[in-house]
């Protein structure tokens, strides 16, 4: 079997690192890739970019490309699932139609409340005057949210009002975000512990992964500026079997079945973040329509079912037919940045990696390039995600850390207390 991955960040390093382990995949090639993937066994960079559809088309059918899995947002927004499933080539992805789950958050709040699946209380903008009428009536704290794609940005925690009118102001006005900031969401703000809850769906069978949580917070104690995702680990604690339960009864199959009611039928990697209330009522906070990024990295290195089968079987509407093995121990992944990140940040700096010394420990890359000498540099904020396997969160945190201790880059960071709200949570139990 040859595959293609879609793109170039920590998410498709894992996947074409996870498909290369198949017996049955003999080339996995990359687009466009970055300084790490074309490293992996059977793996090689492609220079097309994830929205040059026509040619990533043309590769694949002049490669006799047999099975494909789309990474990025961007690439689904631009039809390329539609335009693969038109040339008959077997795509694992939602189409254009059905990727408005993540390519608009009007929508999606719209979809939410027309088939009754708990969210939080909020309003669509395009009037600045009328956003902040709002905001002063409602009260803060308030979420205020770009309704495209914003590269996991666009979302702004406003805890005062002065905060609240420069977001409205920076989204509508001043075009911060571009087109994506054209039309605002404000909702209310929730209490609770973030849950990232992610399945693959044909179509109708929807077949959970490990559970994990993200770090979306930049720094220490999940405070200042969101990020894309500063680390993550799997399995989360706080997703037991009543959760669980509750989660697809009343999140996952409600919206699979009302997409295709809409006529958008959904088949790829459905991801859901979940406020879980100290009640444990749960409420959606947004969809993603492909794996997580960072949650990808440590979520596949528990993987230990074949990563091809599970797609090839997704996209003939066979996951029915399968059950998914995991590893039993804990894994956690941590981002290292650019400093600056998610501001302003320098790139090309020289990077020094060690030698990863088993199968337990990963180093997988997300903004780099390798050079003629074949020197890597940082090429994006988001630079490395260190992960590693343990008996325990604690002792998979550690190796991690240990792991990311041996990597030099100047003008770098990264967070120290990956994993810290699973932890607690095992202590406290």
């Amino acid at each position: 079997m040859r595959v293609l991955i879609i793109g170039s960040g920590g998410r498709e390093h894992a996947l074409a690192w996870s498909m290369a382990k198949s017996h049955r995949v003999t080339q996995v090639f990359v687009a466009p890739g970055n300084g790490g993937t074309d490293t992996e066994p059977k793996c090689r960079n492609i220079p097309i970019e994830v929205t040059d559809v026509d040619a990533l088309v043309h590769f694949a059918e002049e490669n006799g490309i047999d099975l494909t899995v789309v990474g990025p947002e961007a690439a689904l927004m631009a039809g390329v699932v539609d335009a693969f499933e038109a040339a008959h080539l077997a795509c694992f992805g939602p189409t254009k139609a059905a990727a408005i789950l993540e390519g608009s958050k009007a929508f999606t709040k719209d979809f939410l409340k027309k088939y009754h699946i708990p969210t939080a209380d909020y309003e669509v903008f395009t009037n600045t005057t009328e956003a902040k009428s709002y905001a002063q009536k409602h009260g803060v704290p308030l979420v205020i949210k770009a309704d495209g794609l914003a590269a996991g940005k666009g979302v702004i925690l406003a805890f005062d009002l002065p905060t609240a009118y420069q977001a409205i102001d920076d989204m509508l006005e001043n075009q911060c975000f571009g087109k994506a900031g054209n039309q605002i969401v404000i909702e209310s703000f929730l209490q609770g512990e973030e849950l990232s809850f992610i399945a693959m769906v044909d179509g109708k069978t929807i077949v959970p992964l490990a559970s994990a949580q993200d770090h979306k917070a930049r720094d220490n104690g999940d405070q200042g500026p969101n990020t894309g995702g500063m680390g993550a680990y799997s399995p989360a604690p706080l997703l037991d079997q009543a959760l669980l339960d509750t989660i697809m009864t009343e999140v996952m199959t409600p919206t699979v079945a009302g997409m295709a009611k809409e006529g958008r039928p959904f088949k790829g990697f459905l991801y859901a973040g979940l406020m879980i209330a100290p009640d444990r009522s749960i409420k959606v906070l947004e969809f993603n329509c492909r794996f997580g990024d960072p949650e990808t990295q440590p979520i596949l290195m528990r993987l230990q079912s074949d990563f091809a089968i599970l797609v090839q079987a997704a996209c003939y509407d066979q996951l029915g037919d399968l059950t998914l093995e995991w590893d039993p121990r804990s894994a956690v992944g941590v981002v290292l940045a650019a400093k600056g990140y998610p501001e302003a940040y320098d790139k090309g700096q020289a990077i020094t990696l060690p030698v990863q010394a088993d199968d337990a420990q990963k180093i997988f890359h997300a903004g780099t390039v390798r050079t003629l000498d074949n020197t890597v540099i940082s090429s994006g904020g988001r630079i490395l995600c260190a992960c590693a396997l343990g008996e325990t969160l604690s002792t998979a945190q550690q190796a991690a850390y240990d792991l990311m201790q041996r990597i030099h880059c100047e003008d770098t960071f990264y967070r120290t207390d990956i994993g810290h709200k699973g932890i607690a949570r095992i202590t406290q139990k």
